[in-house]
């Protein structure tokens, strides 16, 4: 066996770095390197779009917060934990505080949490057996494996409770508001509507939504005079227009304006917690069909090979979606971005949670197997050793899914 793979083999079955005693600590020369490019990169993400730096600072804060959950029930369970690393690769910097080793690494690309005795081949100190996690009883080790996406779906809640509850949820409103300008020479532009006007009726039908007007306009032939009344200011306006000939269709009326009836409402407390626990459902729900979409090797080659990819079915890594991410803020502001940042803490806690190795989900389906192979007096341990191969297989698949979710976001950008 290579030490390239036995390496590989150990750390996926012990859930971190192995080997940190034999690696020289805080290499001055990686240290500089890795704080200059990555000082670099979010200075030009900050400049290009400042958005988009504001939601990787939140991506990298929900990531934190992630192996905060492992840290902090591994602990209170009884486990022992030995290390505290954001990112992968080298070490940049380390410290430690009592037996756990806390610090950064290279490649900001995740983090880890190492907890002693992940299986049977994560060897530990005998006199340490018994605060390793195989050694703990079935609801501690779920309690521990699942804290991580337990922490997204806490952090999605609290994205959306917070929007709803100061700056809305999108939804109905029953104003329908003009946004833009009326088509040029219009019956909208001749009687003088402009842009924020909130149509109130077309002759004594009161208009609340965009369905609403069309059908109130529609209602009339080409050459009708109807009395459109509208706000403006907090004053009412009514004005008379001669309906035109819709240029789509001749036979149909046509007043010439684009409204729509939908924009953030703010929520009470009460409803902003109720919306937000439904939309995290929601989005958990939504992510679970997504996932086999995103992963299935299908579509990774087809939209590779595409000179437009689909854009539902394409892989994406930080770089695409913190594209998106400042589209959105430029757009919407703070309370877009927030939102986005919410469905995507819901979908990598869904993601994490796949029944395989090295996901949590992995560690989770091992600790039910060997629970529902227990019998009373006799515990049941899984040799994860034969388990290496489709590890290998998932890494492997994950990294044909990071590249080619590069390669699609630097040469076909979102949008």
């Amino acid at each position: 066996m290579s030490s390239f793979y036995s390496k590989f083999r150990n750390e996926i079955a012990a859930g971190g770095s192995v080997d940190d005693q034999a690696q020289p600590r805080n290499n001055p020369a990686t240290t500089w390197t890795t704080v200059i490019v990555v000082t670099g990169l979010l200075a030009w993400l900050g400049v290009k779009n400042p958005w988009s730096l504001i939601f990787v600072a939140g991506l990298i804060v929900s990531v934190f917060l992630h192996e905060i959950g492992h840290f902090v029930t591994a602990r209170r369970t009884g486990m022992k934990v030995t290390q505290f690393y954001m990112g992968f690769g080298p070490r940049v910097w380390s410290t430690k505080r009592g037996e756990v080793e806390f610090g950064v690494r290279a490649l900001p690309i995740g983090a880890f949490v190492r907890i002693i005795g992940m299986n049977n081949l994560d060897e530990s100190d005998p006199a340490d057996e018994s605060r390793t996690y195989r050694q703990q009883s079935y609801p501690k080790r779920m309690l521990v494996i699942t804290a991580g996406s337990l922490m997204h779906m806490l952090i999605a809640l609290t994205l959306f409770f917070g929007v709803y509850a100061s700056a809305g949820r999108f939804g109905e409103t029953n104003k329908l508001l003009i946004y833009g300008d009326p088509a040029p020479s219009s019956p909208a532009e001749r009687i003088g509507l402009i842009d924020g006007d909130q149509i109130l009726a077309i002759n004594t039908t009161p208009i609340t939504t965009r369905q609403g007007l069309i059908e109130a306009i529609v209602a009339n032939r080409p050459g009708d005079v109807v009395t459109v009344v509208f706000s403006r200011d907090g004053q009412s306006f009514s004005k008379q227009a001669t309906l035109a000939s819709n240029p789509v269709n001749s036979d149909l009326a046509f007043l010439g304006v684009s409204s729509d009836s939908y924009n953030y409402v703010r929520q009470n407390i009460f409803n902003a917690a109720r919306y937000g626990l439904w939309d995290v459902a929601t989005a958990a729900r939504a992510s679970v069909g997504g996932l086999f979409v995103v992963i299935n090797p299908v579509n990774i080659f087809s939209n590779v090979t595409s000179s437009n990819p689909d854009q539902m079915t394409r892989p994406v890594t930080v770089v695409g979606v913190s594209q998106v991410g400042g589209e959105i803020g430029r757009s919407e502001g703070i309370k877009g971005v927030l939102l986005l940042l919410a469905s995507v803490n819901v979908f990598v806690g869904v993601f994490n949670m796949l029944p395989l190795l090295p996901f949590d989900g992995g560690h989770a389906a091992i600790a039910t197997y060997e629970r529902l192979r227990s019998r009373r007096g006799r515990i049941y341990r899984a040799d994860v050793g034969k388990m290496v191969p489709v590890a290998t297989t998932v890494v492997v698949l994950l990294v044909m899914l990071l590249f080619a979710g590069l390669y699609l976001d630097i040469t076909s950008p979102f949008g």
